[in-house]
């Protein structure tokens, strides 16, 4: 009896001691992978580099950022749902797998609830509508002139069907009462070299993902999604501020693992990112790229999730939107 009572107490204290004393199920020892599902040069794929270095450093062992990009970030959430539960394999969740795509794809192979255990919220982050540089409508109003003296012919670009980019442009139509034509890539990546070449004209592109081109003036930033204006980008208007009460269309990430992940490893996960998101030089990072609000509980994370995959769900039913196949 004496014996059974220690091992329970044992058992009761794993879970908030340091990592080289608590694990029945050892920390993994060797190369942790960050998934995510996009290629290189989007807005998930720079924010998962920036925690992989400091993560690297903390944990003296090698985190690795791996891209599989496919069906707006479904197709990584999908594999990392089917991973061994030990730690070694992690995805940077999206609003498109994680809120999306519950609403949009009732066949999903994985269950957000069952199949994933949230870890830590890295940001939430307005979208900008951003254009090519030679077009002339540079303000909301003149763009819905645009769409609606040409209907059906100005092009949007997005992260793929039923992504974040997408959804904001669904959302800008509504509200709008126009038509435009939504052109699909494979991220975010694709979708601005195309938008700097002049295949597309405008995106409601992730803030993290066009920062650096707005930056350096090879697009232009024509409003933010956000009610309230980012820290990184003071001087560009809302979309409320332009006349549209209310629109916000936002972009988030956040670290989950695999739905069997020890909860043991997922506290220290989770208290570790909050310290790297607390780290001076990292804030600066997440505020150029308009990422706020991040950090907490793994409890509040899995409370934003719920929430929003419920506004999103309403948004989709409200505009009979549908993804093609």
């Amino acid at each position: 009896m004496q014996r059974r009572s220690i091992l329970k107490a044992a058992a009761g204290a794993a879970t908030t001691l340091a990592v080289p004393q608590v694990f029945a199920q050892p920390w993994p020892s060797g190369p942790i992978r960050i998934i995510v599902g996009f290629p290189p040069g989007g807005g998930t794929d720079a924010l998962a580099r920036v925690l992989s270095v400091k993560l690297t450093q903390m944990w003296n062992q090698q985190v690795i950022v791996e891209n599989k990009a496919g069906v707006a970030g479904v197709l990584a959430a999908d594999y990392v749902a089917q991973q061994a539960s030990d730690g070694t394999t992690l995805l940077m969740a999206h609003i498109n797998s994680h809120a999306l795509a519950p609403s949009l794809q009732p066949k999903l192979n994985y269950s957000v609830e069952r199949d994933f255990v949230p870890i830590v919220l890295v940001g939430v982050t307005p979208n900008l509508l951003i254009a090519n540089t030679n077009e002339a409508a540079r303000t909301v109003k003149d763009i819905v002139a645009l769409c609606k003296a040409k209907p059906g012919q100005v092009t949007f670009g997005s992260a793929g069907n039923g992504s974040a980019q997408h959804l904001a442009l669904e959302l800008f139509k509504l509200q709008a009462k126009v038509d435009a034509i939504h052109v699909p890539y494979k991220g975010s990546g694709p979708l601005l070299t195309d938008l700097m070449g002049g295949q597309i004209q405008y995106s409601f592109e992730t803030m993290t993902a066009a920062t650096p081109h707005v930056k350096s003036g090879k697009v232009l930033a024509v409003a933010q999604t956000r009610t309230k204006r980012a820290k990184g980008h003071p001087s560009v208007p809302t979309m409320e501020e332009q006349g549209f009460p209310g629109f916000e269309a936002t972009t988030w990430y956040g670290l989950v693992g695999p739905g069997k992940l020890p909860t043991a490893i997922a506290q220290k996960m989770n208290e570790d990112v909050n310290k790297v998101l607390a780290m001076p030089d990292v804030q600066e990072k997440l505020d150029t790229y308009g990422a706020e609000d991040g950090g907490g509980t793994r409890e509040k994370f899995a409370a934003f999730i719920r929430s929003e995959t419920a506004k999103w769900a309403r948004v989709v039913k409200d505009g009979h939107i549908k993804v093609e196949s």
